[in-house]
């Protein structure tokens, strides 16, 4: 029997958090989300915020009575929360399960091998001098060496050349766990964000290109340019992926390319961040699909209305107001999201824009001249420019 589902519980209230609650609402859910600090992006938009830490049980147990389904947006929450709610037969997609893979390195570098048959590149588990020097031999240099949970937008990952930088990354991991693994010297990342089902039905979003500013994505470039066989043993392998996972939900799969190879990097068990074009270059979005997927709707197949390139607006750390906002909106085809943030930290996160074009080149053209628009600023009354 289906479950009725009226109230969506998110565990996160972050950017992803409010562009899901956003499309959760435009379809008629109420939405839960918790996130310790107040106001969250996502808390702005949803019907109720529930502030407390995630690792808060009694919390984490007000959210799941307050929720028909409870899904998360992005994965370094505490395994123990949602199994908590699962332990109280509370409905979790993407499930505990799929959670304990994603969230840890080492377990979804092997899954992706063994289980799911995609090809990764060499990698071994180091925890101690003895166990450095192993891979070392092994795999060579030059590596990468990451923390085995917890890491994102480049941190907690050291590109290492020789011994030295080995030892000094290993010291800077500070006792974490970490895995040793081939660098790639890669041509281009690409992503694939796929959809799956409670009955297994699996679709499938263009294949992006992705761009990035010190580990931080910077601009999504949709369709990525690569030939059409690699774009779609990409769908196939993220495809493959899912369904061995057996998640429910939305996911991306990352990929380094190199000579036309596909090698898998990450899986993200949750919408992406090179998925946000699809809020206005699809019929259907990411956030959408995975309200549709985690609620029993039917899913369908998105189709790419044109071109289209996404750029992040990252802070600079030189002000929190967004100037330049007037001139970029006077291109026809050009949408602006801002998600509520009050400090532009460096780097952090703040805004996108989408915008569209009869080929890549010209969307491309048409974002670059966006991103020289704008800038941030300290004084508060100055917001266009």
């Amino acid at each position: 029997m289906t479950t009725r589902i009226e109230t969506i519980g998110i565990l996160g209230g972050g950017q992803l958090g409010r562009m899901l609650t956003l499309e959760a609402k435009r379809m008629g859910y109420r939405v839960v989300t918790l996130e310790p600090l107040p106001n969250s992006p996502c808390g702005q938009v949803a019907d109720e915020q529930i502030v407390a830490a995630y690792d808060d049980l009694r919390a984490i147990g007000e959210l799941g009575a307050r929720s028909d389904v409870v899904t998360y947006e992005f994965e370094n929450i505490p395994l123990e929360s949602v199994r908590a709610l699962e332990a109280e037969r509370r409905l979790v997609r993407p499930s505990g399960d799929v959670l304990r893979i994603t969230q840890d390195r080492l377990l979804e570098k092997t899954f992706v091998r063994d289980d799911a048959g995609c090809e990764v590149a060499p990698f071994a588990a180091v925890d101690d001098a003895a166990s450095l020097a192993r891979a070392i031999d092994a795999i060579g240099f030059p590596a990468v060496i990451k923390t085995a949970r917890g890491g994102y937008d480049g941190k907690g990952q050291w590109v290492v050349r020789d011994r030295a930088d080995a030892d000094a990354a290993l010291a800077a991991a500070r006792g974490a766990a970490t895995i040793y693994e081939r660098f790639v010297p890669f041509d281009l990342e690409v992503s694939v964000i796929c959809a799956r089902g409670t009955d297994g039905t699996i679709v499938s979003f263009p294949v992006t290109e992705n761009q990035h500013d010190h580990g931080v994505l910077a601009t999504t470039i949709v369709p990525a340019r690569v030939p059409a066989a690699v774009a779609a043993r990409a769908k196939q392998m993220a495809e493959r992926i899912g369904a061995a996972l057996e998640i429910v939900g939305a996911y991306c799969i990352e990929f380094f390319v190199k000579d036309g190879e596909l090698f898998v990097n990450e899986i993200a068990p949750r919408v992406h961040n090179s998925g946000h074009y699809s809020l206005d270059a699809t019929q259907i979005s990411q956030y959408e699909a995975h309200v549709r997927a985690i609620c029993d709707l039917p899913l369908v197949e998105p189709k790419l209305f044109e071109p289209a390139v996404m750029v992040n607006i990252l802070g600079a750390g030189t002000g929190d107001h967004l100037a330049g906002a007037e001139s970029l909106l006077r291109d026809p085809d050009v949408k602006l999201h801002v998600y509520g943030k009050r400090h532009a930290a460096l780097r952090r996160k703040m805004a996108h824009f989408t915008v569209l074009g009869e080929t890549v080149e010209e969307a491309l053209s048409k974002a670059e001249r966006g991103r020289g628009l704008l800038s941030w600023e300290s004084d508060s009354l100055s917001i266009t420019r």
